[in-house]
């Protein structure tokens, strides 16, 4: 299985602290960043599938494994969903 510890990573800052302007260089980083944060979705789903399967036939400690990792992704999600943000609003400067 992989450590649920390593999936979610904090950020640096709330947006109240972070500077508004970007160098020019953000754009690239903040792509990398979602690339790499959407890579990881993708790596949770599918190391989930097994544990679905297990939990489908009745298999209780898969469907906690399921739950945790649901809520991994969940997590992820969120963090995806604020880049887009980012991107959306640094678009206009």
């Amino acid at each position: 299985m992989w450590p649920m510890e390593a999936v979610r990573e904090p950020r640096g800052g709330s947006p109240a602290t972070q500077d508004t302007h970007s160098p020019p260089n953000q754009k690239a980083r903040d792509f990398t960043a979602m690339s790499e944060n959407f890579d990881k979705l993708n790596t949770i789903l599918e190391s989930t599938r097994d544990d679905v399967e297990k939990a489908e036939s009745g298999n209780k400690a898969a469907t906690s494994r399921v739950r945790k990792a649901m809520q991994a992704i969940k997590a992820v999600a969120q963090d995806i969903r604020k880049e887009m943000l980012e991107l959306r609003d640094s678009a206009g400067n």
